[in-house]
């Protein structure tokens, strides 16, 4: 069964977020929360906590995850971003945003579309989870923690316990997400487009 960790969500305490991050250090799957749904997150490089997380979600290997990052810079790092798409992503980040762009030599290959070379990227806009990336000093491989069958995302970490406890290291109880996963949006050619409308308003930037 996995650990349960309340934390604050507008004041996480320190302590908690240093142990969260060394379990993930340490090859751990967590369900955490985000700006939009519940997640489940491991460590950049760890292959045999993604297939971990593939196999909770019945996940194929043409299922793109998504780097959460802790700023643009970081962003910067993974992704190839031009003018126009910087634009882009400093006026919706952070918030309830995952941009597809082109990625760069970081992102392991194992993470890359096939064919496109692309990778999902965000920047949230919850202390939780920027408290736990800055402590970890890297992005987190992360997905949605929507189950097999389901339509829509986990909000309950009590529920995500009692559910899929025995397949995580981590559950991290930061109160009520929602409902909404991110709007989602390729950046990887000239025109923006939107291949996911859900929490994030896209439409000032829209043909």
């Amino acid at each position: 069964m996995s650990q349960f960790f309340q934390i604050h969500p507008e004041n996480p305490q320190p302590r908690l977020i240093k142990q969260a991050a060394d379990i993930i250090r340490n090859g751990g799957v967590v369900a955490y929360p985000t700006d939009s749904a519940y997640a489940l997150g491991c460590h950049l490089g760890d292959k045999r906590a993604l297939e971990r997380i593939r196999s909770i979600r019945k996940l194929d290997d043409k299922h793109n995850f998504t780097l959460m990052c802790s700023d643009l810079s970081e962003l910067g790092s993974y992704a190839r971003v031009d003018n126009s798409a910087f634009r882009i992503l400093k006026t919706c980040l952070p918030g309830p945003f995952t941009f597809i762009l082109k990625a760069t030599p970081e992102v392991p290959k194992r993470l890359h579309h096939p064919k496109r070379k692309s990778v999902g990227l965000r920047v949230p806009n919850n202390q939780i989870c920027l408290d736990l990336l800055a402590e970890l000093g890297e992005p987190l491989m992360s997905v949605t923690l929507i189950l097999p069958g389901d339509e829509l995302p986990m909000t309950d970490p009590y529920d995500i316990r009692d559910t899929i406890g025995h397949q995580l290291d981590l559950v991290i109880d930061g109160g009520y997400c929602g409902l909404e996963a991110t709007t989602v949006v390729d950046l990887v050619d000239e025109v923006p487009v939107v291949t996911r409308q859900g929490l994030g308003d896209f439409s000032e930037f829209a043909e």
